[in-house]
């Protein structure tokens, strides 16, 4: 309220669209009088003039010759009043109501970028405000409204105050269920507006950075952010939002050949621990401990097997084949054998860490971390299973399989830990930031509670001591720590490790903070609040495996699991009082539980098995199962 006027503002950021729009209105005739116009670049040569008295013209290039040009359009439609030019604005002077469409398109992806910028803003201001919020409402709502969790309110009142009072509650010890229920809202809303199919994928910053020289050079850190950006996007039933990660993988491939061939000698195509919108593979610079890591192909490639497990996908599978394939090519030529006639990585380094040698001194370049064998078994088992599922098995096919029995598995090391590096070392930075090491508890599951419980008291103890000198102190850190407690089945340590990152690595606006502002902490924070309450690993469905006790009573609708199930079920003093279970690819279906399972179909009763201390029944596409 100004002068005794009521203003409202409302602003949508259209996908259907392509546009920005904000509306303006006021409760009295002819009081909106406003100045409109965008700020030119510090440094870069841009234009940014009225064009006409309803339309700012703004453009611009950089990076030269091979960079990329934008054009973006700025354009009226104001009822009463009138809009003239007034210098490098728009003036709209004496209107009832004012919306304003901004619409955006580089040379990128089109030689007519220009003209569909202006297209885009004349289609979005040929329709009313309300119908273009419709279509944008109807747009999100059939992405968000897929799944939803719901947590009982614990914050005696909190839960009403402002965002940056309720973080500041948590920091003094607080509860706030429906914070964590927020955070886990947040997270798939960034996801849906950030990460649409014929887009590029999230970067270090998703698409919200405000600076024009962005921390890291928003670019893409595929030794864990990236990766992390999109670990909630299959159990959150996002699965197609995941699309812009694969694509940024065929544009690698080219790319990667060449590296591939004039780095190492090699075939297939390999990637180090950066790219760019472009597929850059090679090394990014000259430090060490990050450079010289030839695993950010094979780790993207997982995604592609992860989706596959998600949807059941064979179409997909069918299409991506060659891909997975060629990331494996590389290294059944890279590998070497050690002295323990093991086929490892060299060199190669465990991500960003650093260790002690006996004779103390520092070191980074090593053969065969751990991290590394751990992502070839995953890719190399995603290529060997899918060329069963496909009916493609070949002499390739049994080479990958000879190859992955000498490729090292997790070890236990002097400290009760999971070996970070082939030699048992000590790390100069104990408490690091990076826990490569547990790729393979989380988002791999070769370390389980249910299948390797030695491996997973291991996988504690590597917790435990990166925690106890001080670890998990970047925000995607303590958000990785959370789906590793998950995976252990440690409620209390979940609610734990999701209260520090809320107190410590949040902003006041959710989001996260590395320092400075970096996204992945929001996407792994989102992924582990729902590992806590459905985790589906090595062919089974777990049901609240790291339930805190303040989450006593809750329901979540619509959550994946792999195998191409849609789960949703509610409870009440920690224990199932509904659940159900649709099969959309008509998977055997295996629930673990204590005492067999009773399951029914259409009011009927279906035959079931109990397995190792599992529910095992037969599913049908698209039907719907209800348990007790």
């Amino acid at each position: 309220v100004s002068g005794g006027i009521a203003y409202t503002r409302e602003v949508i950021a259209s996908n259907p669209d392509e546009v920005i729009l904000i509306r303006i209105k006021a409760d009295k005739e002819k009081s909106i009088s406003i100045r409109i116009g965008i700020d030119g670049r510090d440094d870069y040569f841009d234009s940014n003039s009225p064009i006409d008295e309803n339309t700012i013209h703004y453009f611009g290039g950089m990076g030269g010759e091979d960079g990329i040009n934008f054009s973006s359009y700025i354009k009226t439609k104001a009822s009463g009043g009138e809009c003239k030019i007034y210098g490098n604005y728009l003036a709209c002077e004496n209107c009832d109501e004012v919306v304003i469409a901004v619409s955006c398109r580089t040379d990128y992806r089109h030689e007519n970028y220009r003209e569909l910028a202006l297209l885009d803003c004349e289609n979005a201001l040929s329709k009313t405000f309300d119908q273009l919020n419709e279509r944008h409402i109807s747009d999100y709502k059939s992405f968000y409204n897929r799944c939803d969790l719901k947590l009982e309110d614990n914050s005696n009142g909190a839960s009403k105050l402002p965002t940056n009072e309720r973080l500041e509650n948590i920091k003094n010890d607080g509860e706030d269920n429906k914070l964590v229920e927020m955070y886990f809202n947040f997270g798939r809303y960034l996801m849906i507006s950030g990460s649409r199919q014929g887009t590029l994928p999230l970067n270090l910053q998703g698409i919200w950075n405000e600076n024009m020289w962005p921390a890291w050079g928003g670019k893409y850190t595929i030794n864990i952010n990236t990766e992390m950006n999109y670990w909630p996007v299959e159990i959150c039933n996002l699965s197609e939002l995941h699309q812009p990660l694969f694509d940024i993988v065929e544009k690698m491939r080219p790319n990667g050949r060449i590296t591939a061939k004039e780095m190492y000698n090699c075939g297939g195509f390999v990637a180090h621990h950066n790219t760019d919108l472009w597929g850059d593979t090679a090394p990014q610079d000259l430090w060490m401990p990050g450079t010289q890591w030839p695993m950010g192909a094979a780790w993207l490639c997982t995604h592609i097997w992860e989706h596959y497990k998600f949807t059941q996908d064979k179409e997909f599978l069918k299409d991506k084949y060659e891909t997975l394939k060629e990331a494996t090519d590389f290294f059944v030529d890279f590998l070497i054998e050690d002295k323990k006639g093991r086929l490892v990585t060299c060199p190669s380094v465990s991500p960003e860490n650093t260790y002690l040698t006996e004779s103390n001194t520092q070191g980074a370049i090593c053969a065969g971390p751990s991290m590394d064998s751990q992502i070839l078994f995953e890719l190399f088992t995603a290529v060997i299973e899918s060329a069963d599922i496909l009916g493609v098995r070949d002499e390739y096919t049994q080479k990958l399989e000879e190859i992955r029995e000498r490729i090292p598995k997790p070890e236990i090391g002097k400290y009760g830990q999971i070996k970070e590096w082939a030699e048992d070392y000590d790390e100069v930075e104990p408490g690091h930031r990076h826990i490569s090491q547990l790729f393979a508890l989380y988002p791999s599951d070769m370390i389980s509670m249910r299948k390797t419980p030695e491996l997973a008291s291991a996988a504690r103890a590597t917790l435990e001591r990166r925690l106890s000198h001080g670890g998990g102190h970047t925000g995607w850190s303590r958000a990785w720590i959370i789906n590793h407690w998950a995976r252990l089945f440690e409620g209390e340590k979940v609610h734990e490790n999701i209260k520090s990152l809320l107190s410590a690595s949040t902003n006041p606006n959710m989001f996260d903070s590395h320092p400075p502002f970096q996204i992945d902490g929001n996407f792994g924070g989102t992924a582990g609040i729902a590992e806590a309450v459905l985790q589906s690993e090595n062919g089974e469905i777990i049901l609240l495996p790291a339930l805190p006790a303040k989450w006593s009573n809750g329901e979540f609708r619509g959550l994946k699991a792999r195998g191409g199930f849609e789960i949703s079920a509610k409870w009440e003093n920690e224990k199932i009082i509904c659940l159900s279970v649709k099969s959309l690819a008509g998977s055997v279906c295996k629930i673990v539980s204590k005492e067999i399972l009773e399951v029914t179909y259409n009011g009927k009763p279906v035959p079931v098995k109990y397995i190792n201390g599992a529910t095992v029944f037969e599913t049908l596409v698209e039907q719907e199962y209800q348990i007790s």
